[in-house]
């Protein structure tokens, strides 16, 4: 699929240490406003223009993990054939249960892989209760355990699809890297700023949050029949994929029916609503505590159910077992 790049100019380098951000979520205790979290947002309505916005949104930054959606539209247009689930993993940040390691192993396995074939990072499972019970079963860090293994799992195997050498499927100039870095490029309408890796030593591209804002409006809101629109459905009926029980991406997509969520490191939080509106959202600091309460308060801005949002508040801030303070939206950003 094809879009313009003109709809909005690249973004500007010299940005990438001067983002002026502003105050988007304050934790309070007894009515005294105790810690703020800085950062900027946009969110864009489905003809592309602004509905509300906040601080710097034109201002490249990493995505980190948020990219992992439009990476997987990358790798169906290079051919990978997997069953919805499997696909939904792919886009995932997964929590590291049995189901999340057994299906990147299945990954691998359908393309006659194993565990070897993965360059990622090894690490603990990233879930809270996923880590305690690998540690206690006597685990350490592996590559299946790591949050990213399932994008890595159907990295190498598009690389057999396709007869690309497996080995130094990261590096940036290799065939798969190439495809993703266009593939993302298209979606977000602008050139990255710049790029880095990421810590699964996956290339990583810089772009501003209104390009990724546009990427996941196109992925929300694009046909079933689609690569967009197939990964955004495999997604949304497997959200436990995406994440984890217990975590808020999986959770979100549960409340809100059709809506799209993804997050990433260092405090990012990118949506896709079913009608082609996109929100996306860079916490400065990368608190991830803070991407939440942001977002839900912009979806409500944006009409959606507040009651079906409500499932989503942060928990009280508590003083001797009490609650005393909440964690909410600063709410001094403009809708247009």
């Amino acid at each position: 699929m094809n879009h313009p790049k003109d709809t909005m100019p690249s973004p500007n380098t010299a940005q990438l240490t001067a983002t002026r951000h502003v105050p988007l979520v304050e934790q309070t205790r007894d009515g005294l406003v105790e810690s703020i979290h800085y950062g900027s947002l946009i969110a864009l309505n489905a003809d592309g223009s602004t509905a509300v916005e906040a601080g710097q949104p034109e201002a490249p930054m990493y995505p980190r993990s948020s990219l992992k959606p439009l990476q997987a539209v990358a790798l169906l247009k290079a051919g990978l054939e997997i069953p919805e689930q499997l696909l939904a993993l792919t886009a995932a940040s997964h929590s590291g249960s049995k189901m999340h390691r057994d299906g990147a192993a299945e990954i691998l396995r359908l393309h006659g892989l194993t565990e070897k074939a993965l360059a990622n990072s090894t690490d603990l499972p990233y879930g809270v209760k996923e880590r305690e019970e690998w540690l206690r079963e006597g685990n350490g860090p592996t590559q299946l355990a790591q949050n990213c293994s399932g994008k890595h799992a159907s990295m190498a195997a598009v690389c057999v699809i396709n007869g690309w050498p497996v080995e130094g499927y990261l590096h940036p100039e290799h065939p798969l890297q190439v495809l993703v870095r266009d593939t993302i490029t298209d979606l977000a309408g602008e050139e990255a700023a710049a790029v880095s890796t990421d810590g699964c030593g996956t290339p990583l591209f810089a772009h501003s949050l209104h390009g990724m804002a546009r990427a996941y409006g196109r992925l929300a809101s694009a046909s079933e029949h689609t690569n967009e629109g197939k990964v955004a459905h495999a997604m949304r009926r497997y959200p436990e994929m995406v994440a984890g029980e217990g975590r808020d991406v999986t959770a979100l997509m549960r409340a809100v029916p059709g809506l799209l969520a993804k997050d990433g490191f260092e405090g990012l939080q990118l949506v896709g609503l079913p009608d082609g509106r996109g929100l996306a959202v860079k916490i400065s600091d990368g608190g991830d505590r803070a991407r939440m309460p942001i977002t839900v308060e912009v979806l409500r801005q944006l009409g959606l159910d507040g009651g079906t949002l409500d499932t989503l508040q942060s928990p009280a801030v508590l003083g001797g077992g009490l609650p005393v303070g909440e964690l909410r939206a600063a709410q001094i950003f403009t809708t247009n």
